[in-house]
């Protein structure tokens, strides 16, 4: 991708599944990577995987303090923050009827104010400086109904509002977008799945499949690119075109 090399990019999440592709594919593209995570464990792994990160940190994006704390480290291992790619995101599976109190205050508060948080603080410094590109991991579950998961649901269509409000009040210094992701067969989702489960799955996909998390990786390269320079304030979808006809509420 053009314009990607030098480029110092952040990423939270970025010890395991989708943000571990993402910080391998930015260091492909000759790009500054640091990962935030909160699971030590994880990020010493990466960074043994992945010897080349400028810096793993340790922090949980639901508390404000980490996260500043966090962004200062990453500005003095990188020199600034160009790029940063707003990842980190859990989710429950349960009924509606049966989500307490702390578990959707615990979702909300990684998924929702957790990526205000980080987004927010990582904004102040590019608008401080020559701007930047902030990209959002949304899913197809914030624009769809899907059933057992209302709190995740909730939460990614707040960060889909939050990219749109974002885009338009920090342009044109700085480019917001986010990346709605399907069905994504990371080591942690499959080892979820029986293989009759995972082809139960793949059968409503129409491309029979679910999305590799290098896959992923691939869009969030783009959009920082300076290929996708006049790209700004919209959601992208990736999902095998599960979505495109309603299939997701079967």
């Amino acid at each position: 991708m053009r314009g990607l090399k030098g480029k110092r990019v952040l990423i939270t999440g970025g010890a395991s599944g989708i943000g571990a592709a993402t910080a391998a594919r930015f260091l492909e593209e000759g790009a500054l990577v640091s990962v935030l995570d909160r699971d030590a464990k994880a990020g010493a792994a990466i960074l043994e995987q992945l010897p080349a990160l400028s810096a793993v940190l340790e922090a949980d994006v639901s508390d404000l303090s980490q996260v500043e704390a966090a962004l200062l480290e990453a500005v003095r291992q990188m020199g600034s923050v160009d790029v940063l790619i707003n990842n980190a995101g859990i989710s429950l599976r349960h009924r509606f009827l049966d989500i307490t109190a702390e578990e959707w205050a615990k979702v909300m508060a990684i998924n929702l104010t957790g990526m205000f948080y980080v987004a927010q603080t990582a904004a102040r410094h590019m608008m401080d400086r020559s701007g930047g590109v902030i990209l959002q991991t949304a899913s197809t579950n914030g624009v769809t109904g899907y059933p057992y998961y209302a709190d995740y649901n909730a939460s990614k269509a707040g960060v889909i509002a939050l990219t749109k409000a974002m885009a338009l009040e920090l342009a044109p210094k700085v480019r917001v977008n986010a990346v709605a992701s399907g069905y994504v067969l990371t080591p942690m989702q499959r080892a979820e799945y029986t293989d009759a489960m995972l082809d139960e799955v793949n059968q409503k996909i129409p491309l029979r499949r679910h999305a590799k998390p290098e896959e992923v990786a691939a869009l969030f390269a783009f959009l920082a690119s300076d290929d996708a320079a006049y790209i700004s304030g919209h959601v992208y979808t990736i999902d095998g075109a599960e979505t495109t006809g309603g299939l997701a509420s079967r």
